[in-house]
């Protein structure tokens, strides 16, 4: 293992740190370095919370400010925050309106994050719930439910954030993610492993001129290990299985989100783009939104993900609507 750390104990709480010195517009709460809230509450808004591991930045930390989520609680490397956690977020963030949770579809946080909300529900908080499962590899139609959340998250809080920055209610709000996550679909593939610090080694092994097709940001298996062909044929594949899912129809507009898991070069992430770009213009479909970077990773994993949201007018406003948190600036053209 060659990283940049002082003791494998201490990775996260000095990863935060050094957020909190860097970012003064975020901050934590109860003491608790793992429970970021933001420092600018509007009173009044609808609060919207997230979690889960650490070793995904910009993921969960990253989002917490102006336009998208109000607080974020981290647990270790992969590892759920705790419901305790969670509801010190919920407390600090809450401004009357009542909070959302996005979260993805794991077990550790579906349980910390429903144990959170009975604890804000004894505290008169209102929490209403959305659970990300956009990882079309995960799960067959039909079994949507077992799917697990990855980098489509992301249309979720900004649809979220953005309809709450706009004083909509928590169920006007709550409608709006739970859209947004109707809408999304994610492939992924990667082409190495990754290492969590306190272990120290490869979380698994694959081959050198091997790829993995739909495999997870944990490191959850794919649906098929195979020779790594070219850049193309990955997105081909990779976006075979979203147009299965997604009734597109000439003349419908999208948001692509394509993401490194934090190993990839920017340059071939815009390679990726480009062959679904081919793709989506050879049916009609418009890519009014575009992002390329990385906004969900599996520490240094090479691979990439490719997210769709299928647009209406209101997602279509929300997903263009300003944003400004330490990680991600957007702003409204």
């Amino acid at each position: 293992m060659k990283k940049f750390l002082n003791d494998p104990v201490n990775f996260v709480d000095e990863m935060l740190e050094g957020i909190y010195r860097a970012h003064p517009d975020v901050t934590y709460t109860a003491d608790d370095k793992r429970c970021m809230v933001t420092s600018r509450p509007k009173t009044g808004k609808v609060g919207i919370a997230t979690g889960g591991g650490s070793g995904h930045l910009p993921l969960f930390l990253g989002y917490v400010g102006d336009g998208m989520l109000d607080g974020a609680a981290v647990g270790g490397v992969f590892q759920s925050p705790s419901s305790e956690q969670m509801y010190q977020v919920t407390k600090a963030i809450d401004q009357g309106a009542g909070v959302l949770y996005i979260y993805g579809n794991y077990s550790g946080d579906i349980i910390n994050f429903d144990m959170a909300a009975e604890l804000a529900d004894l505290d008169g908080i209102q929490v209403k719930q959305c659970v990300g499962n956009d990882d079309v590899a995960s799960s067959k139609v039909g079994e949507e439910h077992k799917r697990r959340g990855v980098a489509g998250i992301y249309f979720v809080y900004k649809t979220a954030g953005a309809a709450a920055a706009e004083g909509l209610s928590l169920d006007e709000v709550h409608r709006l993610a739970e859209k947004a996550r109707l809408r999304t679909r994610t492939m992924g593939v990667a082409l190495s492993s990754c290492v969590v610090p306190e272990i120290g080694h490869a979380t698994f092994s694959i081959g050198e001129d091997e790829m993995e097709i739909g495999m997870g940001i944990h490191g959850e298996p794919g649906i098929s290990r195979k020779t790594l062909g070219t850049a193309d044929a990955v997105i081909d594949e990779m976006m075979e299985r979203i147009f299965a899912e997604q009734d597109y129809k000439s003349g419908d507009e999208v948001a692509v989100l394509m993401n490194g898991l934090g190993g990839t070069p920017l340059e071939e992430l815009y390679i990726l783009f480009r062959r679904v770009a081919q793709l989506l213009e050879g049916r009609g479909v418009k890519a009014k939104h575009v992002w390329v970077g990385e906004f969900a990773t599996s520490m240094e994993m090479a691979g990439a993900s490719v997210s769709i949201l299928h647009l209406d007018a209101e997602l279509d406003r929300l997903v263009a609507a300003p944003a400004n948190t330490p990680f991600f600036k957007h702003f409204s053209a």
